[in-house]
C-alpha cells in the first residue's frame, strides 16, 4: 500500500487511524475548539517543528508546567507528561472522593492541566497506593516490570527524543514513588531501544533510542549555595506574542488545574532558568535537543515539504486565515510523495495536524449534542449535528457518520454557506458488548499497587458496510501495512473495532461513547472532522455546559452509606436506590449478606415507569447468633428478567472539570463490633471534606454539622465534643477569629479532637492551647506494630479497652502529619514506625486545658471508618468520649 493511497483512502481508513492514540482518546465534555489568528499561525510554525519531548514523575501535579508550556509553545516540539500513577492514594482538598474517584478526578485535572499548556497526558497502569518511603518498598507493591513495560511503550509510540525526569533516582526525591519513576526511566531508556525487551509490543511498534535523558532538577534538590553553572540551563520565562502570554503565565493556570490538592498558583514572569543533569545518552551542550534534527530534513525527501510549510507561514494573513487553505492542501499532497516506512510516525502526525489547520483557517465548527445525558445499551437516543463554515470558500459536506453506534451513514452533499448553519437529527443505538462508560483502568479488579486493564475494549461496532472498508485497508486480520501505532484491531467476525489490553496502556482516558465523523471536500481535497457527541445544557450561573454523553446499564443499585457498624444486634436500616437506565424497568432488589447476618425483608419489587426513574427501599439488617464480629461485606443486587445487575451509579461533578460517571459495585462494609460510647451530642466543622460525620452516626451519636459561624462559646456549651475535619486549620479561615471560643470551650469542660492538619498553610500559626509544631511524619505501612506507651492512659481504656489488635487491619497507612515538636503539657499516647526508622510517638497527642480535653490525631480515621475497620471506630470512640 502506497502512502498516497493511504491519505487518500475512504473515510473509515483515517477514522481508524484517528481512533487510536489520538481522536479516540481526545478529551471529553468541553466546548467545540475554536482558533484565534494567534493560534492557527504558532500552529503553522508547529508544523515546521519535527521534535519530541516526554516528561516522566509519579504523580499529579509533579509535572513542571512551565517547561512543558515552554517546550510545547515556545520550542514547539511534541511535548508529553507521563505520571506513572493517577494519584489515587492522595487527599482531597475539594470533597469526599478518595481511591479510585481521586484517581478520575486527578486524571481529569491533568487532562484540564495539558489543554492549558499544550501537552499531551499519559499514564501507566501503577496505583498510587500511598506515601511511601522508599522505591524498595514502592516496588514490593508496584509489578515494576509491567509498570516498566508501559514507560516502554509510550516511548516507543510516542519516540520522544528528549526524555526529562522530575526527580532523581535516589532519596532525594522525598517520595518512594518519585524515585521510582526517576529508576524506571532510566532503565526504560535502554530498554525502549532493545528489542528482546518487550519483544510482544513490536507487532504494535518499534524499538526507538532517545538522544539523552536528563534530570530536571532545581533549588528542591540542591544544596543551599551550589554553583549551579554544573547543570545544563535554559530560559523557559519567555513571553509568547502569539499567545499573548508568558510561559510562566500559562504554568500558572496549568498547575491550577490541580484544584483537589489546593494548587492554586501565581503566575510568573521575566526570566525562569530551567536546570538539567545528564542521567543517560549524549550530553546537551547548546541546547536540548543537540544532535536532533528539528526539521523536515529528518524524513527523506521532507525538504520540499519544509518549504511549502515555509510558504505557507511566510504568506499567512492574520486577517484572512482561509487564504492558507490552498497551500495547506499542497503540503498535504506532498505527504504522499513520502513514502519511507521509517518516517510514517511523523507524517502521521503531521497529516493530523494539517487537517485540524485546515478546520481552523475555515473555521469550521462542529457540534454534536444528545438530548439527554446518559443512554441504556441497545436503547435509541437522538443526536442533533451542526456544521458551520466561516469560510467563503465552496465546502461541501460529503458524509456525517456516528463512529460507535448503530446507525445508517448520512451522506449530505450540501454545501456550506459561510455563516450559515447547517444542521440534521439522527437516531442511533449503542451496541451490545460496547459495555458502560466506566473509566477503562476500573473495568476489571486489580491489585493494591497496579490497576487490571480489560483484555479488549470495543471502540464501536459496525456492520457489513464497515467490513469492506476494514477488508480493503487493513487485510483480514486487521492489521496495516506501514507505522502500526495508528490502528485499532478489527474483528471481522464480531463486526467490531476494538482496542486490545496492549493498545490501551498509557491513554488517559476512555474515549467518547462516540465520535461524529462529519466528511468535508474542498476542491478535490476530503478532510475528516471528528466530535465527540455529548450532552449540553444551559445553567443558570455558569451558561453553557458539556457533558459527556454515557453509557448506563438497563438499572443500577446504590446502597445509601458508607460502612454499617453494629455495636449490638439492633436492626439498621440498609437504604438501597434502585436507579432506571432506561423507561419500563421490572424487577426486585436483595442484599446478599454473609452466613449469620438477617435482612427483612429478604426482597423488595421496584417497578420504575420512567428512564432515570428512582425508587428507595429500606432493609431491615441485624446480626443474627452466628454472626462474627469483625468486617464482612453486603451487596445489593437487582435482578430484571432474569439478569443480575449489581453496579452503582456514581456522579463526580465539579465546576472545573467535565461531570464523570462511575459505576462502582454495589457493596458496603458490615462491621460486628465490641464497642461502648459515652456522650451523645457531637459538633462537626468539616474542613476539606470527610465521611466521619456519617461514621459516628453510625456508632449512635447524634452529629450536627456546623458552619464557622457556629463556634461560639454559648453555642457549643451543648456538645459533649467537637471534632474537627481534615484539614480544618488548613481550609477554615474563619478559624483565625473562632479559635478564641473553641479554646474557651474546651477550658470550660468540652472536648475537642482535631483530625490531621498539612503541615504547610495553615490559618493560624498555633492551632493547639499549647504550642506543637506540624510536621510531615507518617506511618505508611498501616499493619506496623503499635505500642502503647501508657496503658492506663485514660483514652487507652474508656470506654473501650485499646489494645495493638485495633490497629490490625487498616487501609493503605496508619496516619499522617504527625507534629514533630509539642510541648511537654501534651501527652503520648502510642507509637509505631515504618521499618528501618525511629518510633512516631504523636500520632495522639492529648492535653488537659481547664476543665476539658485537647486531642490532635493524625491517625487517618477519614480512610479507616468509610472502610469499615472495627479498631478505628472504638479509638475515636474514646476521644469523643473523653472525660464523660
Amino acid at each position: 500500500m502506497t502512502l498516497r493511497c493511504t491519505f487518500r483512502t475512504a473515510a473509515l481508513l483515517l477514522v481508524l487511524l484517528t481512533h487510536s492514540l489520538t481522536h479516540a482518546f481526545t478529551a471529553q465534555a468541553q466546548a467545540p475548539k475554536t482558533w484565534s489568528s494567534g493560534e492557527i499561525l504558532l500552529g503553522l510554525k508547529k508544523l515546521n517543528v519535527l521534535g519530541s519531548a516526554l516528561y516522566i514523575a509519579a504523580h499529579p501535579d509533579d509535572e513542571n508546567t512551565r517547561l512543558i508550556a515552554y517546550l510545547a509553545n515556545g520550542r514547539l516540539v511534541e511535548t508529553g507528561y507521563l505520571s506513572a500513577t493517577r494519584g489515587d492514594g492522595g487527599q482531597n482538598l475539594i470533597g469526599p472522593e478518595l481511591r479510585e474517584g481521586l484517581g478520575v478526578i486527578r486524571t481529569q485535572e491533568l487532562l484540564a492541566a495539558r489543554r492549558v499548556d499544550g501537552g499531551r497526558q499519559f499514564f501507566t497502569r501503577a496505583n498510587d497506593f500511598g506515601f511511601s518511603k522508599t522505591a524498595q518498598e514502592t516496588f514490593t507493591i508496584w509489578d515494576k516490570e509491567q509498570v516498566l513495560s508501559d514507560m516502554v511503550w509510550v516511548i516507543r509510540q510516542r519516540r520522544p527524543d528528549v526524555l526529562i525526569t522530575r526527580f532523581p533516582p535516589d532519596a532525594r526525591a522525598g517520595h518512594g514513588h518519585h524515585t521510582a519513576s526517576a529508576m524506571l526511566a532510566i532503565e526504560a531508556f535502554d530498554a525502549a531501544a532493545d528489542p528482546k525487551r518487550f519483544p510482544e509490543q513490536l507487532q504494535y511498534v518499534q524499538p526507538w533510542q532517545a538522544k539523552r535523558l536528563l534530570w530536571n532538577t532545581g533549588s528542591f534538590f540542591v544544596k543551599a549555595g551550589e554553583d549551579m553553572s554544573q547543570y545544563f540551563q535554559l530560559d523557559a520565562g519567555g513571553f509568547n506574542p502569539l499567545l499573548g502570554r508568558s510561559y510562566g503565565e500559562i504554568a500558572a493556570e496549568s498547575r491550577t488545574s490541580h484544584k483537589s490538592q489546593g494548587f492554586g498558583s501565581s503566575a510568573q514572569r521575566g526570566e525562569a532558568p530551567e536546570y538539567f543533569q545528564l542521567l543517560k545518552g549524549a550530553p546537551a551542550k547548546t541546547d536540548l535537543f543537540d544532535g536532533v534534527d528539528l526539521t523536515w530534513n529528518r524524513v527523506p525527501g521532507g525538504a520540499a515539504v519544509g518549504k511549502l510549510v515555509d510558504e505557507v507561514i511566510k504568506n499567512y494573513d492574520a486577517a484572512n486565515p482561509s487564504a492558507s487553505v490552498a497551500g495547506l492542501i499542497a503540503v498535504k499532497k506532498g505527504f504522499s510523495n513520502l513514502n519511507n516506512a521509517n518516517s510514517l510516525f511523523w507524517l502521521f502526525e503531521k497529516q493530523k495536524q494539517v487537517d485540524v489547520l485546515i478546520q481552523a483557517c475555515l473555521g469550521i465548527y462542529v457540534e454534536a449534542v444528545a438530548i439527554a445525558p446518559t443512554v441504556a445499551m441497545g436503547q435509541e437516543i437522538e443526536i442533533n449535528w451542526q456544521v458551520l463554515s466561516n469560510s467563503d470558500l465552496p465546502i461541501t459536506v460529503s458524509s456525517v457518520r456516528p463512529m460507535g453506534f448503530a446507525t445508517a451513514d448520512i451522506s449530505t452533499d450540501r454545501q456550506l454557506t459561510q455563516g450559515k448553519m447547517l444542521s440534521g437529527k439522527m437516531r442511533v443505538t449503542p451496541l451490545a458488548g460496547m459495555g458502560t462508560s466506566q473509566p477503562y483502568w476500573l473495568s476489571d479488579l486489580g491489585t493494591t499497587g497496579m490497576y487490571s486493564l480489560p483484555k479488549e475494549y470495543v471502540l464501536f461496532q459496525g456492520g457489513l458496510k464497515y467490513n469492506k472498508l476494514i477488508t480493503n485497508h487493513f487485510g483480514v486480520d486487521g492489521r496495516r501495512t506501514g507505522y502500526s501505532d495508528y490502528y485499532a484491531q478489527a474483528d471481522l467476525s464480531r463486526k467490531q473495532m476494538v482496542f486490545k489490553e496492549q493498545k490501551l496502556v498509557g491513554h488517559p482516558e476512555s474515549p467518547p461513547v462516540v465520535d461524529l465523523y462529519i466528511g468535508l471536500s474542498i476542491g478535490d481535497e476530503y478532510i475528516e472532522v471528528f466530535a465527540p457527541v455529548q450532552y449540553k445544557h444551559t445553567d443558570p450561573v455558569r451558561g453553557e455546559i458539556y457533558e459527556p454523553l454515557t453509557v448506563v446499564p438497563p438499572v443500577m443499585v446504590n446502597i445509601g452509606g458508607q460502612a454499617f457498624v453494629f455495636a449490638d444486634n439492633a436492626p439498621k436500616t440498609v437504604p438501597v436506590t434502585v436507579r432506571a437506565g432506561k423507561a419500563g424497568v421490572r424487577g426486585s432488589v436483595a442484599l446478599t449478606l454473609p452466613a449469620g447476618w438477617q435482612s427483612e425483608p429478604a426482597s423488595f419489587p421496584f417497578d420504575l415507569a420512567a428512564k432515570d426513574g428512582e425508587q428507595t427501599v429500606q432493609f431491615q439488617v441485624r446480626p443474627g447468633a452466628g454472626a462474627k464480629e469483625g468486617k464482612t461485606e453486603l451487596r445489593a443486587v437487582a435482578t430484571v428478567e432474569g439478569q443480575a445487575y449489581s453496579r452503582g451509579y456514581q456522579v463526580i461533578a465539579y465546576d472545573h472539570i467535565p461531570t464523570q460517571t462511575l459505576f462502582p459495585e454495589a457493596t458496603a462494609p458490615l462491621v460486628k463490633l465490641d464497642l461502648k460510647r459515652k456522650g451523645q451530642q457531637i459538633g462537626y466543622l468539616m474542613g476539606a471534606g470527610d465521611e466521619v460525620p456519617e461514621a459516628l452516626r453510625q456508632i449512635g451519636y447524634t452529629v450536627t454539622l456546623l458552619k464557622p459561624e457556629d463556634l461560639t462559646e454559648n453555642n457549643l456549651r451543648r456538645f459533649d465534643a467537637v471534632v474537627l475535619g481534615i484539614r480544618a486549620y488548613n481550609t477554615v479561615e474563619q478559624l483565625k477569629t473562632r479559635q478564641p471560643a473553641l479554646l474557651k470551650y474546651v477550658e470550660n469542660g468540652g472536648n475537642v479532637v482535631v483530625q490531621y492538619v498539612v503541615n504547610r498553610g495553615t490559618v493560624l500559626p498555633q492551632i493547639g492551647p499549647y504550642p506543637l509544631t506540624l510536621g510531615r511524619d507518617r506511618v505508611t505501612v498501616e499493619d506496623a506494630p503499635v505500642t502503647l506507651l501508657n496503658p492506663t492512659q485514660p483514652l487507652l481504656n474508656t470506654p473501650n479497652r485499646i489494645t495493638p489488635q485495633d490497629f490490625v487491619g487498616w487501609e493503605q497507612e496508619q496516619g499522617l502529619y504527625y507534629p514533630e515538636k509539642w510541648d511537654p503539657r501534651y501527652q503520648t499516647v502510642i507509637s509505631s514506625h515504618d521499618p528501618g526508622e525511629t518510633p512516631k510517638e504523636s500520632a495522639i497527642l492529648v492535653t488537659n486545658y481547664g476543665k476539658g480535653h485537647y486531642i490532635y490525631t493524625g491517625l487517618s480515621f477519614f480512610r479507616e471508618l468509610p472502610a469499615g475497620v472495627p479498631g478505628a471506630y472504638r479509638i475515636l470512640t474514646n476521644m469523643v468520649s473523653l472525660g464523660k
